[in-house]
């Protein structure tokens, strides 16, 4: 490829000193799990955030599980997702012994539809197959879900409202992060993820302080307040010290990267706007931090061939979701079925984005795009 589809290494000459330095002092002190450096990254994002506490893990997935382990979700336990989403969502729900049902997206912000989730719950209790407890929503390429919609939908049905925010960290909706509605936000450190690290981890975030003791508890084993006691069955599931060193740095530079994602977004827009093709809609009020640039174009597959012939990096979003998948093929699905996930499974293809994506690479995504549809 000419240019790669996500340059991590642009990033990394921006701040190379910094990280370095971060690096070298993690080494210095040795203090490997669980260092100064968690705590004060911990403390930073939840003050970027707005969250009052942030317990960080491993990973994504984990940040998924741990909250759902700590309200007791189990064997018997519905949690709703949408199928339109990386595996990750509905696996955290399955590994929980609960059973993911999936519901449909809207069409337009490929968010969970509130709709097709209200059926989904109105179907579990008519049918009585098993016993809701939350709402697990995906912040999907970058942007909110519709927040306001759905915590009323979980306060009317006395659920749970976590917040997959792996792609959307630092996202807005009226100018406050999805923690202003959600009980719990989890988001990935992963690298390629708009804030990222150079291994896994992850992050829940959180306002209630005996779920941020019962999560700390969780991530550790479950050990308890006595020495050598283990109060509850957990995980080990800890961000190591030299990843949050990173973060620490990036962290810092994450606003302005996120403007950028804004700008070059903004620039794709008016590139392809004479086009047919469909470029995204972001809904009012909301700030995108664009994990990914996704259009709608017929021919997508051939498209796709042809971007790649002309050494154009581009990606299908998401071919088979979740619910067309080898292990979760028999979980249960809206009673509408998911008319607008399978429609959108067929027509969406990323554009390369990043904070660091030049005019000229971006020109070339653009003019070879337009030669095609």
């Amino acid at each position: 490829m000419k240019f790669p589809f996500i340059d991590l290494l642009a990033q990394r000459a921006r701040i190379a000193s910094e990280i370095d330095a971060a690096i070298a002092a993690v080494m210095a002190h040795g203090q490997f799990i669980l260092g100064p450096e968690v705590t004060q990254f911990e403390s930073r994002l939840g003050a970027f955030e707005g969250a009052k506490h942030v317990v960080s893990c491993a990973n994504g997935t984990d940040a998924l599980i741990l909250p759902m382990l700590a309200w007791g979700i189990g064997a018997g336990d519905i949690v709703f997702c949408p199928s339109w989403s990386y595996a990750a969502s509905a696996e955290a729900i399955a590994v929980t012994g609960a059973t993911p049902y999936f519901v449909d997206i809207d069409p337009q912000s490929y968010g969970i539809s509130p709709e097709s989730l209200k059926a989904a719950i109105t179907d579990v209790k008519r049918r009585g197959i098993g016993k809701a407890r939350a709402i697990l929503a995906v912040d999907i390429f970058g942007q909110a879900a519709d927040y306001p919609a759905l915590r009323a939908i979980t306060d009317e049905f006395d659920l749970k409202l976590i917040s997959d925010s792996a792609q959307a960290m630092g996202c807005r909706l009226d100018g406050r992060g999805s923690i202003a509605w959600a009980d719990v936000v989890t988001t990935s450190f992963f690298p390629a993820k708009p804030l990222g690290c150079y291994g896994d981890g992850g992050a829940i975030l959180i306002q209630d302080e005996a779920l941020d003791a019962k999560l700390r508890s969780l991530r550790f084993h479950g050990r308890g307040q006595a020495a050598g006691d283990h109060a509850s069955i957990g995980l080990n599931s800890r961000l190591d010290t030299l990843q949050a060193a990173v973060l620490i740095e990036k962290l810092k530079i994450f606003e302005d990267e996120i403007a950028r994602r804004n700008e070059i977004a903004e620039r794709y827009n008016e590139g392809l706007k004479s086009n047919v093709l469909r470029t995204p809609i972001i809904r009012q009020g909301a700030v995108s931090t664009w994990a990914q640039y996704c259009i709608e174009v017929e021919n997508r597959d051939a498209v796709m061939t042809s971007m790649r012939e002309a050494n154009i990096p581009v990606a299908a979003y998401y071919p088979l979701p979740i619910h067309m998948q080898t292990a979760y093929k028999d979980y249960p699905i809206a009673p509408d079925g998911l008319p607008h996930t399978m429609a959108a499974k067929d027509v969406v293809m990323a554009l390369p984005m990043h904070a660091y994506l030049k005019n000229q690479h971006q020109d070339e995504v653009i003019q070879t795009l337009l030669s095609l549809t």
